[in-house]
């Protein structure tokens, strides 16, 4: 086992370890344990569009974007993945023809509980989505 807190390399490799995880095309930008933040960037592929050609974003894919991304920031600190507990998300603005810039911000990392802020913007820096997950820390 590496030592904590994990570097954006060993995050993109745990990020391959699962073929659902890498179905969503997540690319590591910043790992940032000071600031307990996490930024990924997910490219769009079709089957992630609302309607094919449309080059929007399916509400689906990103809710399940901003899951993993907040476990991950939680995965930075603990070392390990997390069940979710609870998890919303608030659909702003259409995500069209842009990759997805993911920032997740851990607000609480307690011994049974981790709570993680997502926030979800287009290339161009515009709120998309905000999300808010709970994730079980207890060993």
């Amino acid at each position: 086992m590496s030592d904590l807190p994990l570097g954006k390399e060993e995050i993109q490799e745990r990020l391959r370890q699962s073929a659902f995880i890498e179905l969503l095309n997540l690319t590591v930008l910043s790992a940032d344990p000071v600031k307990q933040q996490l930024v990924m960037r997910a490219a769009m592929r079709p089957e992630f569009e609302r309607g094919r050609g449309s080059g929007q974003w399916h509400g689906g894919p990103i809710a399940a974007i901003i899951d993993t991304v907040g476990d991950y920031a939680l995965v930075m600190l603990l070392g390990r993945p997390l069940p979710t507990v609870n998890f919303r998300v608030d659909y702003l603005r259409p995500a069209i023809d842009t990759a997805l810039v993911v920032t997740a911000t851990v607000r609480r990392s307690g011994r049974v509980v981790g709570v993680v802020d997502v926030d979800v913007a287009n290339e161009a820096g515009q709120l998309l989505a905000i999300g808010r997950a709970t994730y079980a820390t207890a060993a």
